[in-house]
């Protein structure tokens, strides 16, 4: 049995099925983030990472009603600049080691995703809503700011307009718009974003874990460096995969007209 399954999370709750790891985060009531949390999202995706045998990542909330709610705004009560120091080092260690994930990561959006719940999944590669689903970064409601990604990625899904009227205006939006704007690629009924998520994870499952990785890493670079370098990249990363094991079997498969086995080698 893997490690990663072994441990405790706290304020998650981890399974496997097959090469997919499924992430539930369990904070009642709303799935609020703890400094606690984060740093167990952070190590938990070390962890996938270093596990060969998995491919991809699905985050989701208990219940029917929370995604994530965010932070927990008791941490911040006080006013205690310290605390408000550590947390969003935290919350900027968990979402960028998210973000950075090898694999194909999913956020399966069961309900409300709130400031550090959005940003939650604003860091995973796609985004599932289910048809009840209201999403928003409202920090500036409370004095404060989205601290987790939320300025730097949601401009680069919805535009700068859209991420400005959530942003700045607290705009709140449900599915629908969020499907509308880009913010959500898929949106399902209530009760299914999960399952949805899972066989999204499984169809990643399919191809080559490596070539995944590979493209995941030059897509994102479009959010930095200039477009000549990501080229020169490109072809080099393409390259680079004929040093491994499942370049061969893919294009092999493919020629004898079988399904590849992967070994992410």
């Amino acid at each position: 049995m893997s490690d990663w399954l072994q441990r405790e999370h706290t304020g998650l709750k981890v399974e496997r099925d097959g090469h997919v790891a499924l992430v539930t985060l369990s904070h009642p009531p709303a799935n609020t983030w703890t400094v606690h949390s984060l740093a167990a999202l952070r190590d938990l995706v070390k962890a996938l990472d270093a596990d060969r045998g998995i491919y991809a990542l699905v985050v989701t909330g208990e219940g029917e009603k929370f995604f994530s709610a965010g932070a927990d705004l008791k941490q911040f009560a006080s006013g205690d600049k310290g605390a408000a120091r550590e947390a969003a080092r935290r919350f900027g260690e968990a979402f960028e080691a998210l973000s950075a994930f090898r694999g194909v990561s999913i956020a399966a959006i069961n309900g409300y995703a709130m400031g550090g719940g959005l940003e939650c999944a604003l860091a995973c590669d796609l985004r599932i809503a289910e048809s009840h689903a209201q999403m928003a970064l409202p920090e500036a409601t409370v004095g404060l700011l989205p601290c987790a990604g939320g300025t730097q990625n949601l401009p680069r899904l919805v535009g700068e307009g859209w991420a400005k009227r959530m942003i700045l205006l607290g705009e709140r939006v449900d599915a629908d718009t969020a499907l509308r704007i880009g913010l959500v690629e898929e949106v399902v009924g209530k009760g299914e974003a999960k399952a949805r998520a899972l066989e999204w994870a499984h169809k990643a499952g399919k191809q080559s874990p490596g070539s995944v990785a590979a493209c995941k890493t030059l897509v994102q670079s479009t959010r930095h460096g200039s477009h000549a370098a990501a080229l020169v990249a490109e072809r080099e990363a393409f390259v680079d995969l004929f040093d491994t094991a499942d370049q061969v079997e893919g294009v092999n498969a493919f020629l004898e007209k079988r399904a590849a086995q992967w070994t992410n080698a």
